[in-house]
């Protein structure tokens, strides 16, 4: 099932990215066909640019959100959890030593 999501986002990410290319090809076109400038291109292609990003970033969070919640449905342990695991073990043997040690 993880793999099913990891390919869907991706496909999604592709498609960003296809349709970014796509953009920029239209640009490019448009300046060579002289209907506009090439001041106005770059000033498109660098607009262009900065909405991506900024879809880009959001799109990551919401991938990672979603992953997120499919591995909590799933109950898999995150790295982050398994650390304050280990954490704990690490102090309930000391405790246990220190018991040991004194009784």
């Amino acid at each position: 099932m993880l793999d099913i999501v990891k390919k869907a986002m991706l496909t999604g990410i592709g498609m960003a990215l296809l349709a970014k290319d796509e953009m920029e090809e239209l640009a490019r076109e448009a300046v060579e066909k002289g209907k506009m400038t090439e001041q106005d291109g770059k000033k498109f292609l660098n607009e262009l640019q900065k909405r991506y990003e900024d879809v880009q970033g959001k799109l990551e969070e919401r991938v990672e959100k979603s992953v997120k919640d499919i591995l909590k449905k799933m109950d898999v342990v995150t790295g982050e959890e398994l650390k304050a695991i280990k954490k704990e073990i690490r102090e309930l043997k000391k405790a246990v030593n220190k018991d040991a040690e004194n009784a």
